[in-house]
Parts: C-alpha cells; structure tokens; sequence
C-alpha cells in the first residue's frame, strides 16, 4: 500500500465496523422483538379456536417464555405480589397465555389479598378442568384451562358471594383482553 492509500485506512475500517455492528444490533433487536412477541409464534394461540391443544412440553418450550413454561407445564408458581395483574382494574377478558382460551372476564376479579390475581367465576364450564392435587402436604384443587390443560392456579371455598370460590391464578399464565368500545 503507498502512503496516499494508507491514511484513507483508519476511515474504511472505522465505516466496515459500523455497518457490521449495525447489522449486530439489528439483530439483537429483531431476538428481543421476538423473545416480547412470542405469543405472535405460537401456532396454537387463538382467541376464536376451542378445540384442544395437546402438543408435547417440546413444543410448549419453543413458544412460551422459561417462565410460562415453568407454570403452565411444570405446575410451578410464581412469586405472590409479582403479577402485573395483581392490581390492574381493566375491563375485559383474561385468556390463557398458552392458547388464548377465554378464563375469566374482569368483572368476576377480585381483591383478595393473597398475592395473586383472583377470580369468583370462570367464563365458563369448559375454560376450566379441574384436578385434586395432593402436593406439599396440602389437599387443593388445582385449575387448569380447559383448552391446552395449563396449570393456572389453585381454587378455594374463601371467595366473594355469588359463588364463594376464590380462583387463585399465576398472573404470568394469563393474557389480557381489552374490551372494545
């Protein structure tokens, strides 16, 4: 290279590092678009859809974030007073996380208390199974959505009147549907 080549160097260089570290963070950008909308990937969310969902816990690791997946397949429980849920006052409806089925409308939720959002009433008969669970040393009923059998939460005979349940849901397994005006 001679001389009047290589002072234009450092500029070429400092320009071929920028367009590659350009193209790095695009790419950072389009995994973290990606990682937020990962309900937008999974094939088996539907908000018209009630046929059941059976799909292996593979599957269910490639669409669900590490947290959903611990609560919805594991029958993990997230940390009381950590839901975005807990004290939000929206009207209409929360659907499954996993599959988009319809759980329970925003007029049956409740103020509790116990660190998780909760609800008197499901949406209906199907959108919940439920399930004795015998763990921990205690006798519960475990719920479950009735579409892709996701582990929601717990229910209680300590709830509100009409129906004196207390639905006690993982916020993480839930999605939330604005009501359209």
């Amino acid at each position: 290279m001679n001389s009047q080549h290589m002072k234009w160097f450092p500029l070429g260089l400092l320009v071929m590092l920028s367009f590659a570290n350009c193209g790095y963070s695009q790419t950072q950008k389009k995994k973290q678009q990606d990682m937020e909308n990962n309900d937008k990937k999974n094939p088996v969310y539907s908000t018209t859809d009630t046929s059941r969902v059976e799909i292996k816990d593979e599957e269910w690791q490639k669409v669900l974030t590490p947290e959903q997946f611990y609560i919805a397949r594991q029958k993990g429980t997230e940390r009381p007073w950590s839901s975005k849920f807990e004290k939000f006052d929206e009207i209409g409806t929360y659907r499954c996380a996993a599959c988009g089925n319809a759980l329970f409308r925003s007029d049956t939720k409740f103020e509790s208390g116990c660190g998780w959002p909760s609800f008197y009433e499901p949406i209906s008969k199907t959108s919940i199974i439920y399930t004795p669970d015998n763990t921990h040393g205690m006798n519960r009923t475990e719920v479950q959505c009735g579409r892709c059998k996701a582990h929601l939460g717990h229910v209680f005979d300590d709830g509100p009147k009409p129906t004196g349940l207390r639905y006690c849901i993982n916020g993480v397994i839930l999605d939330f549907e604005k009501k359209k005006k």
